[in-house]
């Protein structure tokens, strides 16, 4: 890869997970910053899986990481690019530096190490190696390791776009090792070699970067390298002001996306943890495209608000596709086991229109949709029976041939059909409405009877009349 000059180079981010577990929500808002921040730019989103570390980094873990980032619909713009194929690129950068008197050879013992980590720490200031300046170099044979030689004074700047300047002594940056003994390149050098052949311009990753950006900083000055930005964004706590953890709940993508929050409901929540724009709460993809930029991140941790984010994946359920959504709830309601009628996905995109304005979730909507799915005949409530006396039977009889005559099953239709029939009837809807309702529900949630009747649709509404009114005929 090569690195264009950054006089001539457009914006490009990169989100660079390590394969060791879930796609945590925190990364994920990290990934939708890096996404957002390309997308407003005119620049690119790459991906990179850091995976040098061999013996924690897991097939099933990058599987997990990929679902989650398609899932949410932050695609890379190239090839992802794993880590550890490219450690003959790093090993290649440190003998450059080696070659530059920018980094050393290193024999300590891990004995000695722990000694001069104790002194450094008593006197105040990082480790710093014996062969560092070594008039004689040990024996290239025998297993070392190979430290990069920071400077022993002074000060390194990182121009934070969201912290603003910090400012870190160099006594306090150790002289980090860059290849360990078996060759392996460590993280920071792995980091800087890879975003400088990626052409990476824009490092916005989690606050607890920060420190590493300092050491970093050092690496791409002594390979006389360009900076890239660095926008270190501050951490996601729970409710409670404290870390997210397991007892504030899910923590991964995936539980998001099983609880029942959709992609654009959860980009739209992720988005406004630490960045806003004025007051506007619900947005879509465009609007917030237009609207980012990494500099008006907030420098405080943000808090995960579960009733926020109800309320935007709530808003975002009722602008979605109604076919997308009945195909969501049946996924959702064939996972939990639900004994479905054989015409269930019609059955949904009738009535999921009639239902999702009031549902948070895809879960609380497959709730609001389960009167629709029903299989005839099935047990009333006991509170139905009850009101089912003669009178309303008979009363619930004429109604059932007005229904049956009507040309027009559409629910502003159905609702003036019923208000006429009280009104013939000389009766409040109290008279019938609760028997019906329980009639065509079962008992189960649903919304008002008109919209319930033009979900269901004439066979079925009719045909769930006709067995209760035959069970007391």
């Amino acid at each position: 890869m090569s690195n264009p000059s950054s006089t001539d180079r457009g914006v490009v981010t990169r989100f660079a997970p390590s394969p060791t577990g879930f796609l945590h929500i925190g990364g994920a808002r990290t990934a939708l910053f890096n996404w957002l921040y390309a997308r407003h730019t005119g620049g690119k989103f790459l991906l990179r899986v850091e995976d040098t570390d061999r013996e924690r980094s897991t097939e099933a873990a990058v599987a997990a990481i990929f679902e989650g980032l398609d899932w949410l619909g932050l695609t890379s713009d190239e090839e992802p690019v794993f880590q550890h194929t490219r450690a003959p690129r790093h090993a290649e950068v440190v003998q450059q530096l080696l070659e530059r008197g920018r980094a050393y050879r290193c024999w300590m013992s891990v004995e000695e190490l722990e000694v001069a980590r104790e002194k450094a720490r008593a006197e105040g200031h990082a480790i710093r190696s014996p062969w560092r300046d070594a008039p004689e170099p040990g024996d290239p044979a025998l297993p070392h390791v190979i430290r990069f030689k920071g400077p022993a004074d002074g000060e390194t700047l990182v121009d934070d776009l969201v912290k603003g300047p910090v400012t870190f002594r160099n006594t306090d940056l150790d002289d980090l090792v860059l290849l360990r003994a078996d060759g392996a390149p460590t993280y920071n050098l792995a980091v800087v070699v890879d975003d400088h052949d990626m052409g990476v311009t824009h490092v916005i990753r989690g606050d607890d970067h920060l420190n590493n950006a300092a050491r970093q900083t050092l690496i791409y000055q002594a390979m006389d390298w360009a900076l890239p930005a660095f926008a270190h964004i501050p951490l996601i706590h729970g409710p409670d002001g404290a870390k997210l953890s397991k007892r504030h709940g899910a923590q991964a993508v995936g539980e998001f996306a099983d609880m029942g929050y959709i992609p654009e409901g959860l980009r739209n929540y992720l988005a406004r943890l630490g960045w806003g724009h004025g007051d506007d709460e619900v947005f879509n993809d465009a609007q917030a495209i237009s609207w980012f930029d990494v500099k008006d991140v907030v420098k405080a941790p943000a808090r995960l608000d579960w009733a926020k984010l109800n309320h935007i994946n709530s808003q975002h359920l009722r602008l979605a596709d109604d076919a997308r959504l009945a195909d969501l709830v049946l996924k959702a309601l064939i996972a939990q086991g639900a004994n479905l009628p054989a015409d269930a996905a019609t059955r949904l995109l009738a009535v999921v229109p009639q239902v999702k304005e009031g549902a948070k979730t895809i879960l609380e909507l497959a709730e609001h949709c389960a009167f629709a799915l029903k299989i005839r005949p099935f047990a009333l409530e006991e509170k139905t029976t009850k009101q089912l006396v003669a009178e309303t039977v008979e009363r619930l009889a004429r109604l059932r041939d007005r229904l049956a005559q009507t040309p027009d099953w559409e629910v502003e239709a159905l609702g003036s059909l019923l208000k006429s029939f009280a009104e013939s009837e000389s009766v409040g809807f109290g008279k019938f409405g609760p028997s019906l309702r329980g009639i065509l529900t079962g008992g189960s949630q649903a919304p008002d009877l008109n919209k319930i009747m033009a979900a269901l649709g004439r066979d079925e509404s009719l045909g769930r009349l006709d067995d209760a009114l035959a069970e007391r005929a």
